[in-house]
C-alpha cells in the first residue's frame, strides 16, 4: 500500500515545489499567494498549493498574454 501511495502524482504542493514547477523563486511564489494570482489551502499550520491552481494560474497567464498580442 505505502509503494502505491509512493507513486501516485501529489495534488497538493509545498510552497517551494509549486515554485519549482513553475520555475520561480520562493519569493516570487509567497507573492502570487498573497495577492491571490495563485490559490492555496492551509493545512494545520502548513500553506499548500492545489496542483489544479498551478495550471488554472498558466492559463490564466496564456489568455492574459493572447489578449495583449491581439
Amino acid at each position: 500500500m505505502t509503494a502505491q501511495l509512493d507513486t501516485a502524482p501529489r495534488i497538493l504542493l509545498t510552497v517551494e515545489q509549486a515554485a519549482a514547477q513553475l520555475s520561480i523563486g520562493r519569493t516570487r511564489m509567497f507573492a502570487l499567494l498573497k495577492n491571490g494570482a495563485v490559490d492555496s489551502v492551509r493545512i494545520g499550520r502548513s500553506r499548500r498549493v492545489p496542483l489544479d491552481a498551478l495550471r488554472t494560474y498558466t492559463d490564466q497567464l496564456r489568455t492574459t498574454s493572447r489578449a495583449h498580442a491581439a
